[in-house]
C-alpha cells in the first residue's frame, strides 16, 4: 500500500469513528406528554455510567403562549443540548426560563446549553453548585467518560424566592424545602396540577443521600402531600398520580435511619452495618445494595457520634 493510499485509509477510519462516536452519544431524548404543554423525560433508574452518560434523571418542560419554561437541565452540556433538540421538536417557541431543582450535578450541568436563557435557583442552592461544581465535574467524567466532553460545571445565576409567580398565563407555586440537599425546589404548576418534587421525592429507585438530613427530608415529605396535586414527577422514576412515591420515599427513609440508628446503639461498626439485611420491600430496589452502603458512609458516622454522646451524657451527667 503507498504512503499516500494508507493515509486517505487512516482519515476515512477516523471520520467513520468519529460518526460512529457521535452516534453512540445519542440520549435518545423522547419527550412525554403529562399533561396540558407538559413534558418529561424520563431517566433510566441506574447510576452514572459510560452507557448511559448520567441518563438517569427527570428534566420537565412547560410551553407557555410566553416561551419555553425548563425544569433542571440534566448531566452534561451534551444532554442540555440534545434536550433543546427535543423541546424544539415540539414548539418553535424559545425556552425563556430555566429552573433548577437542587445543586446536584445531574439537575444543572446541562446549563451551559442554556447560556443565552435566565438559570433560577434557591440562593443556597447557588452557593453550592459554586462551592462543589468542581469536585461534582471530576467525578462526572471518570464515571460517564465522553459524554461529559467539554462540559464544566456553570451554577444557576437568578436566585428565586418562594412563592407564587405568574409565566405564559400559568400559575406557579415556588416551594423552598430541604432534606434531599440543604436546598430543594419544588414546582407546583396549579394550571396543570402537576408537582415538580425534584429529588425530594425517588420511585422504584433507592434514594441518594450524599448531603440528606432524613429529619428534615420528611418533614418536606409531609408538606408535598398536602400540595392537591394530581400528577407527580420524581427526580428518578415514574410520575404518579397518587402518593405511592412519597409514600415509598418516606418509609425508605423512616427505615434507614432507625436501622443505623439501632446499629450505632448496638456498638456495631461499619463492616457490622453493612451486612445487616434490607428488607425485602425495599430489596428489589435498582441500586439499593451500592445506595445503602454510600448511605452508611454518608450518615453512619454523625449517627455514631451522636449515640456516643448520648452515652457519655448518661455516664458522666454532662
Amino acid at each position: 500500500m503507498s504512503l499516500q493510499r494508507g493515509v486517505c485509509v487512516l482519515v476515512l477510519l477516523a471520520g467513520l469513528f468519529a460518526a460512529h462516536l457521535a452516534h453512540a452519544l445519542d440520549y435518545q431524548l423522547k419527550p412525554r406528554k403529562i399533561a396540558e404543554d407538559s413534558y418529561v423525560f424520563i431517566g433510566k433508574t441506574e447510576d452514572f455510567t459510560t452507557q448511559n452518560g448520567g441518563n438517569i434523571v427527570n428534566t420537565a418542560f412547560i410551553v407557555t403562549p410566553e416561551g419555553v419554561l425548563v425544569i433542571d437541565s440534566g448531566p452534561s452540556r451534551l444532554y442540555g443540548e440534545q434536550m433543546r433538540r427535543a423541546i424544539a421538536q415540539v414548539t418553535p417557541l424559545a425556552v425563556k426560563k430555566v429552573l433548577i431543582t437542587h445543586h446536584h450535578p445531574d439537575h444543572f450541568f446541562g446549563n451551559q446549553a442554556y447560556a443565552d436563557v435566565p438559570v433560577h435557583a434557591l440562593p443556597e442552592a447557588i452557593t453550592a453548585m459554586k462551592q462543589e461544581g468542581a469536585n461534582f465535574a471530576d467525578n462526572l467524567y471518570r464515571m460517564s467518560g465522553d459524554w461529559m466532553k467539554d462540559t464544566e460545571s456553570r451554577p444557576a445565576t437568578q436566585p428565586l424566592k418562594p412563592g407564587a409567580f405568574t409565566f405564559g398565563g400559568r400559575e406557579f407555586e415556588l416551594i423552598a424545602l430541604h432534606g434531599h440537599t440543604p436546598s430543594d425546589l419544588a414546582v407546583f404548576d396549579r394550571s396543570s396540577g402537576v408537582l415538580y418534587a425534584g429529588d425530594l421525592v425517588f420511585f422504584q429507585r433507592t434514594p441518594t443521600t450524599p448531603h440528606a438530613e432524613i429529619k428534615e427530608w420528611l418533614s418536606s415529605l409531609d408538606a408535598l402531600q398536602k400540595i392537591p396535586y394530581k400528577l407527580l414527577v420524581p427526580g428518578h422514576g415514574e410520575p404518579v398520580t397518587d402518593a405511592r412515591a412519597i409514600e415509598q420515599t418516606r418509609r425508605y427513609l423512616i427505615w434507614l435511619e432507625t436501622a443505623l440508628r439501632k446499629a450505632a446503639a448496638d456498638g456495631l461498626d461499619m463492616p457490622e452495618v453493612l451486612k445487616l439485611p434490607i428488607p425485602s420491600e425495599f430489596a428489589g430496589m435498582p441500586l439499593v445494595n451500592s445506595e445503602y452502603e454510600r448511605s452508611i458512609a454518608h450518615l453512619y458516622p454523625k449517627i455514631e457520634a451522636g449515640e456516643l454522646g448520648q452515652a457519655q451524657v448518661l455516664r458522666t451527667g454532662r
